[in-house]
Protein backbone atom coordinates (compact mmCIF):
# COMPACT_ATOMS: atom_id res chain seq x y z
CA UNK A 1 0.00 0.00 0.00
CA UNK A 2 2.62 2.70 0.88
CA UNK A 3 4.77 1.40 -2.12
CA UNK A 4 1.97 2.13 -4.14
CA UNK A 5 1.10 5.65 -2.61
CA UNK A 6 5.15 6.47 -3.65
CA UNK A 7 4.77 5.25 -6.81
CA UNK A 8 1.50 7.46 -7.26
CA UNK A 9 3.76 10.57 -5.69
CA UNK A 10 6.74 9.79 -8.15
CA UNK A 11 4.24 9.75 -11.16
CA UNK A 12 1.99 12.91 -10.40
CA UNK A 13 5.50 14.90 -10.12
CA UNK A 14 6.67 13.04 -13.61
CA UNK A 15 3.86 14.20 -15.30
CA UNK A 16 4.29 17.41 -13.89
CA UNK A 17 7.72 17.79 -15.07
CA UNK A 18 6.55 16.60 -17.98
CA UNK A 19 3.61 19.04 -18.33
CA UNK A 20 6.15 21.72 -16.93
CA UNK A 21 9.24 21.40 -19.77
CA UNK A 22 6.07 20.33 -22.38
CA UNK A 23 4.73 24.30 -21.78
CA UNK A 24 8.40 26.25 -21.75
CA UNK A 25 8.85 23.95 -25.15
CA UNK A 26 5.73 25.80 -26.72
CA UNK A 27 6.26 28.91 -25.40
CA UNK A 28 10.04 29.49 -26.37
CA UNK A 29 9.79 27.37 -29.78
CA UNK A 30 6.11 26.58 -30.82
CA UNK A 31 4.39 28.05 -33.53
CA UNK A 32 2.15 30.40 -32.88
CA UNK A 33 -1.12 27.79 -33.57
CA UNK A 34 0.22 25.88 -30.91
CA UNK A 35 1.17 28.54 -28.28
CA UNK A 36 -2.79 29.77 -29.20
CA UNK A 37 -3.71 26.24 -28.42
CA UNK A 38 -1.41 25.79 -25.47
CA UNK A 39 -2.43 29.59 -24.20
CA UNK A 40 -6.33 28.10 -24.28
CA UNK A 41 -5.13 25.34 -22.46
CA UNK A 42 -3.62 26.75 -19.87
CA UNK A 43 -6.67 29.60 -19.51
CA UNK A 44 -8.98 26.59 -19.27
CA UNK A 45 -6.89 25.07 -16.31
CA UNK A 46 -7.36 28.51 -14.35
CA UNK A 47 -3.29 28.79 -15.00
CA UNK A 48 -3.58 32.21 -15.35
CA UNK A 49 -0.16 33.61 -15.40
CA UNK A 50 1.03 31.01 -17.78
CA UNK A 51 -1.90 31.68 -20.74
CA UNK A 52 -1.21 35.34 -20.34
CA UNK A 53 2.34 34.72 -21.32
CA UNK A 54 1.42 33.03 -24.27
CA UNK A 55 -1.32 35.26 -25.02
CA UNK A 56 1.32 37.80 -24.80
CA UNK A 57 3.55 36.28 -27.79
CA UNK A 58 0.62 35.53 -30.16
CA UNK A 59 -1.37 38.93 -29.87
CA UNK A 60 0.70 40.55 -32.74
CA UNK A 61 0.38 37.36 -35.07
CA UNK A 62 -3.48 37.21 -34.55
CA UNK A 63 -4.46 40.99 -34.21
CA UNK A 64 -7.13 41.39 -36.95
CA UNK A 65 -8.18 37.53 -37.42
CA UNK A 66 -11.01 36.08 -35.73
CA UNK A 67 -9.46 34.55 -33.39
CA UNK A 68 -8.49 38.42 -31.52
CA UNK A 69 -12.23 38.25 -30.28
CA UNK A 70 -11.67 35.33 -27.98
CA UNK A 71 -7.96 35.96 -27.20
CA UNK A 72 -8.59 39.53 -25.99
CA UNK A 73 -11.66 38.61 -23.65
CA UNK A 74 -9.75 35.76 -22.25
CA UNK A 75 -6.67 37.91 -21.74
CA UNK A 76 -8.81 40.45 -20.03
CA UNK A 77 -10.61 37.66 -18.08
CA UNK A 78 -7.41 35.91 -16.96
CA UNK A 79 -6.24 39.28 -15.69
CA UNK A 80 -9.32 39.66 -13.20
CA UNK A 81 -8.87 36.18 -12.30
CA UNK A 82 -5.52 36.90 -10.89
CA UNK A 83 -6.42 40.16 -9.11
CA UNK A 84 -4.57 42.44 -12.02
CA UNK A 85 -7.55 44.68 -11.48
CA UNK A 86 -6.04 47.85 -13.39
CA UNK A 87 -4.61 45.56 -15.56
CA UNK A 88 -8.31 44.07 -16.22
CA UNK A 89 -10.11 46.81 -17.07
CA UNK A 90 -7.88 48.19 -19.22
CA UNK A 91 -8.34 44.84 -21.46
CA UNK A 92 -12.12 44.87 -20.85
CA UNK A 93 -12.66 48.66 -21.81
CA UNK A 94 -10.79 47.60 -25.23
CA UNK A 95 -12.84 44.33 -25.96
CA UNK A 96 -15.70 46.83 -25.69
CA UNK A 97 -14.57 49.12 -27.68
CA UNK A 98 -13.26 46.56 -30.20
CA UNK A 99 -16.23 43.99 -30.27
CA UNK A 100 -19.48 46.24 -30.04
CA UNK A 101 -21.40 43.69 -31.38
CA UNK A 102 -20.49 40.89 -28.97
CA UNK A 103 -22.54 38.69 -27.26
CA UNK A 104 -19.96 39.25 -24.31
CA UNK A 105 -19.79 42.63 -24.48
CA UNK A 106 -22.68 43.63 -21.63
CA UNK A 107 -20.75 40.86 -19.41
CA UNK A 108 -17.16 43.25 -20.84
CA UNK A 109 -18.37 46.20 -19.74
CA UNK A 110 -19.68 45.43 -16.39
CA UNK A 111 -16.85 43.71 -15.65
CA UNK A 112 -14.03 46.41 -16.69
CA UNK A 113 -16.58 48.66 -13.99
CA UNK A 114 -16.27 45.93 -11.53
CA UNK A 115 -12.39 45.90 -12.12
CA UNK A 116 -12.26 49.78 -11.21
CA UNK A 117 -14.48 48.46 -8.51
CA UNK A 118 -11.53 46.38 -7.28
CA UNK A 119 -8.67 48.22 -7.67
CA UNK A 120 -10.36 51.30 -5.30
CA UNK A 121 -8.35 51.82 -2.61
CA UNK A 122 -9.02 53.06 0.68
CA UNK A 123 -10.30 56.44 1.16
CA UNK A 124 -6.70 58.20 2.77
CA UNK A 125 -5.50 57.26 -1.15
CA UNK A 126 -5.32 58.74 -3.93
CA UNK A 127 -8.60 57.86 -5.41
CA UNK A 128 -8.25 58.10 -9.40
CA UNK A 129 -9.39 54.53 -9.55
CA UNK A 130 -12.43 55.04 -7.44
CA UNK A 131 -13.43 58.01 -9.88
CA UNK A 132 -12.86 55.61 -13.24
CA UNK A 133 -14.72 53.37 -11.22
CA UNK A 134 -17.97 55.56 -10.67
CA UNK A 135 -17.97 56.57 -14.05
CA UNK A 136 -17.68 52.95 -15.54
CA UNK A 137 -20.77 51.96 -13.45
CA UNK A 138 -22.54 54.89 -14.03
CA UNK A 139 -22.27 53.87 -17.75
CA UNK A 140 -22.91 50.70 -17.36
CA UNK A 141 -26.32 51.83 -15.64
CA UNK A 142 -27.25 54.14 -18.47
CA UNK A 143 -26.49 51.72 -21.39
CA UNK A 144 -27.61 48.51 -19.76
CA UNK A 145 -30.65 49.18 -17.74
CA UNK A 146 -32.16 45.54 -17.86
CA UNK A 147 -28.69 44.21 -16.94
CA UNK A 148 -29.17 41.63 -13.69
CA UNK A 149 -26.16 43.39 -12.84
CA UNK A 150 -27.88 46.89 -12.49
CA UNK A 151 -28.86 46.22 -8.45
CA UNK A 152 -25.25 45.48 -7.79
CA UNK A 153 -24.09 48.40 -10.22
CA UNK A 154 -25.93 50.87 -8.07
CA UNK A 155 -24.77 49.68 -4.72
CA UNK A 156 -21.29 50.02 -5.83
CA UNK A 157 -21.89 53.37 -6.96
CA UNK A 158 -23.44 54.29 -3.59
CA UNK A 159 -20.61 52.81 -1.88
CA UNK A 160 -17.86 54.33 -3.86
CA UNK A 161 -19.51 57.95 -3.45
CA UNK A 162 -19.44 57.45 -0.04
CA UNK A 163 -16.02 56.92 0.04
CA UNK A 164 -15.04 59.76 -1.79
CA UNK A 165 -17.52 61.81 0.89
CA UNK A 166 -15.68 60.45 3.65
CA UNK A 167 -11.99 61.44 1.96
CA UNK A 168 -13.17 64.64 1.33
CA UNK A 169 -14.80 64.74 5.41
CA UNK A 170 -11.44 63.67 6.68
CA UNK A 171 -9.31 66.21 4.84
CA UNK A 172 -11.66 68.67 6.22
CA UNK A 173 -10.95 67.15 9.94
CA UNK A 174 -7.70 67.39 9.18
CA UNK A 175 -7.66 71.15 8.48
CA UNK A 176 -9.71 71.81 11.17
CA UNK A 177 -7.39 69.58 13.71
CA UNK A 178 -4.25 71.50 12.28
CA UNK A 179 -6.30 74.83 13.71
CA UNK A 180 -5.65 75.51 9.20
CA UNK A 181 -9.77 77.15 10.51
CA UNK A 182 -9.99 78.93 6.86
CA UNK A 183 -8.76 76.03 4.90
CA UNK A 184 -11.24 73.63 7.02
CA UNK A 185 -14.17 76.22 6.30
CA UNK A 186 -13.35 75.85 2.71
CA UNK A 187 -12.81 72.03 2.89
CA UNK A 188 -16.65 71.30 4.81
CA UNK A 189 -18.32 73.96 2.60
CA UNK A 190 -16.85 71.62 -0.98
CA UNK A 191 -17.89 68.71 0.85
CA UNK A 192 -21.54 69.92 1.75
CA UNK A 193 -21.70 71.54 -1.96
CA UNK A 194 -20.08 68.17 -3.74
CA UNK A 195 -22.59 65.42 -1.77
CA UNK A 196 -25.82 67.35 -0.79
CA UNK A 197 -27.06 64.49 0.76
CA UNK A 198 -24.02 63.08 2.71
CA UNK A 199 -24.27 61.52 6.18
CA UNK A 200 -21.83 63.56 7.44
CA UNK A 201 -23.53 67.04 7.13
CA UNK A 202 -24.40 66.82 10.97
CA UNK A 203 -20.82 66.57 11.99
CA UNK A 204 -19.34 69.32 9.20
CA UNK A 205 -21.85 71.97 10.11
CA UNK A 206 -20.69 71.57 13.69
CA UNK A 207 -16.83 71.57 12.71
CA UNK A 208 -17.39 74.41 9.78
CA UNK A 209 -19.22 76.22 13.29
CA UNK A 210 -16.22 75.63 15.16
CA UNK A 211 -13.74 76.57 12.67
CA UNK A 212 -15.37 79.80 12.30
CA UNK A 213 -15.72 80.46 16.16
CA UNK A 214 -12.08 79.46 16.53
CA UNK A 215 -11.29 81.55 13.72
CA UNK A 216 -12.88 85.05 15.20
CA UNK A 217 -12.38 84.62 19.11
CA UNK A 218 -8.46 84.49 17.60
CA UNK A 219 -8.52 86.99 15.20
CA UNK A 220 -6.97 90.33 15.10
CA UNK A 221 -9.76 92.63 16.27
CA UNK A 222 -10.04 94.58 12.44
CA UNK A 223 -11.21 91.26 11.92
CA UNK A 224 -13.25 89.88 14.54
CA UNK A 225 -16.59 91.37 14.69
CA UNK A 226 -16.49 90.41 11.24
CA UNK A 227 -15.84 86.79 11.60
CA UNK A 228 -17.91 86.08 14.55
CA UNK A 229 -20.76 87.47 13.06
CA UNK A 230 -20.39 84.98 10.84
CA UNK A 231 -19.70 82.04 13.16
CA UNK A 232 -23.29 83.23 14.36
CA UNK A 233 -25.05 82.94 10.85
CA UNK A 234 -23.24 79.49 10.82
CA UNK A 235 -24.43 77.88 14.25
CA UNK A 236 -27.93 79.51 12.87
CA UNK A 237 -27.96 77.39 10.20
CA UNK A 238 -26.56 74.27 11.72
CA UNK A 239 -29.46 74.52 14.51
CA UNK A 240 -31.90 74.98 11.81
CA UNK A 241 -30.54 71.66 10.06
CA UNK A 242 -30.32 69.73 13.58
CA UNK A 243 -32.39 71.23 15.89
CA UNK A 244 -31.82 67.61 18.26
CA UNK A 245 -28.27 67.78 17.52
CA UNK A 246 -25.78 66.21 20.57
CA UNK A 247 -23.59 68.84 20.28
CA UNK A 248 -26.16 71.98 19.98
CA UNK A 249 -25.45 72.03 24.17
CA UNK A 250 -21.84 73.20 23.84
CA UNK A 251 -22.40 75.01 20.27
CA UNK A 252 -24.60 77.19 22.53
CA UNK A 253 -22.05 77.76 25.10
CA UNK A 254 -19.74 78.46 21.85
CA UNK A 255 -22.44 81.17 20.84
CA UNK A 256 -22.85 82.95 24.51
CA UNK A 257 -18.86 83.59 24.15
CA UNK A 258 -19.43 85.13 20.81
CA UNK A 259 -22.09 87.60 22.56
CA UNK A 260 -19.82 88.24 24.91
CA UNK A 261 -16.97 88.49 22.65
CA UNK A 262 -19.22 91.07 21.12
CA UNK A 263 -20.49 93.58 23.78
CA UNK A 264 -17.24 93.68 24.55
CA UNK A 265 -15.73 94.77 21.29
CA UNK A 266 -18.84 97.47 21.02
CA UNK A 267 -17.40 98.68 24.48
CA UNK A 268 -13.99 99.21 23.03
CA UNK A 269 -15.11 100.93 19.61
CA UNK A 270 -17.06 103.28 22.17
CA UNK A 271 -14.50 104.28 24.52
CA UNK A 272 -12.32 104.88 21.50
CA UNK A 273 -14.54 106.88 19.83
CA UNK A 274 -15.22 108.94 23.30
CA UNK A 275 -11.45 110.03 23.37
Amino acid sequence: MQKNKIYIFILLIALGVSSCSEYQKVLNKGTVETQYQMATKMYEEQKYGKAIQLFEKITPSYRGKPQMQRIQYMVAQAHYNTKQYTLAAYYFDKFVKNYPKSSKVEEAAYLSAHSYYLASPIFSLDQKDTYEAITAMQNFIFKYPNSVNIADANKYVKELTHKLEKKSFEIAKQYYHTTDYIAAIVAFDNLLSDYLGTSYKEEALYLKFKSAYELGINSYIVKKEERLNNAIKLHERFKKSFPNSEYLKETEILLTNITEELKALTALKTQTNGL
